[in-house]
């Protein structure tokens, strides 16, 4: 059962798509929304080694902390404003009979923010990282590894975002470590959903054969059926043709199974999929 989302906020004009995401997802469990806002200790921006008049010091830290208070209350407008457009109830507290949503806002790296708050959350929404504004990659990187909770990652919307996010789900299996934890984390999800699709690229040798995972999803109530790709090119871009072939809204993903810093690098399947991808993929690592 998923009992609470986090969304990280940042002012980067992608939190309302994200928040739109997350409530999508929320719908289908009654879910509670914890919307985190990092914000930067004035201090830590001032420059490093340049002795500074401390009254001057004084003088930046308190007009850059009146700069930041200015942004947050402009960023809790905006999430308040969304939240009626949304139908989400602001609360501090989960309700378990509707979707409610609070906003915090923390002191510090944006990194540390996440780590803190996202390992008590089920699951942990964030954007697709922007390639050309060089935006989000430390924000889906800071979920994924400082946290140990699967990762929605959400992409710009083609089209409307569905009203419950997760009715029909596409799992890319490839027999690993990381495929298998993303199954079993994202159970809840996969139990709810109406349509369940095994992917599996027929060329490739797994240790647990994709009928395995369907007799183990079977065990959980879930129905699923497999199919297998043929394919001489990328595996990354055929299970996304696929995902799309079969109408999924969802994609579940065990993600770098290779070093995170190599695949960002030499490129891999899970980095063509953060690159590419134009649904929702929920990923664990």
């Amino acid at each position: 059962m998923i009992r609470k989302i986090l969304v990280p906020v940042r002012g980067d004009g992608k939190g309302d798509n994200v928040l739109a995401h997350a409530a999508a997802l929320a719908r289908g469990f009654n879910a509670h929304i914890e919307i985190t806002h990092c914000r930067a200790k004035p201090e830590n921006l001032l420059p490093f080694g340049v002795p500074i008049p401390a009254a001057l010091r004084a003088q930046l830290v308190e007009s850059t902390s009146q700069v930041f208070d200015i942004e947050e209350a402009g960023l809790r407008g905006e999430v308040l404003a969304l939240s009626k457009t949304l139908n989400i109830r602001m609360s501090k507290k989960a309700d378990g009979k509707s979707v409610t949503a609070n906003f915090v806002e923390e002191a510090g790296r944006q990194i540390d923010v996440i780590g803190h708050h996202g390992r008590l959350a089920d699951i942990i929404a964030v954007a697709k990282p922007d390639i050309d504004r060089n935006l989000g990659a430390n924000t889906l990187k800071a979920a994924l590894f400082n946290t140990g909770r699967p990762v929605l990652m959400c992409p710009e919307p083609i089209g409307t975002i569905p009203d419950i996010l997760g009715t029909n789900i596409t799992i890319a299996w490839d027999g690993s470590r990381e495929a298998s934890r993303a199954v079993i984390t994202c159970l809840p999800i996969l139990i709810a959903a109406k349509t369940v699709t095994i992917l599996t690229v027929k060329s490739k040798e797994v240790n647990v054969k994709p009928a395995e995972l369907q007799e183990y999803l079977s065990a959980h109530g879930i129905s699923s059926g497999i199919f297998e790709i043929e394919t001489k090119s990328r595996t990354a871009q055929a299970l996304l043709n696929k995902t799309k072939e079969v109408g999924a809204d969802l994609m579940v993903l065990g993600a770098y199974s290779k070093h995170h810093d190599l695949e960002r690098l030499w490129g891999g399947t899970t980095q063509f999929i953060v690159d590419h991808a134009t649904i929702p993929v929920i990923m664990t690592n």
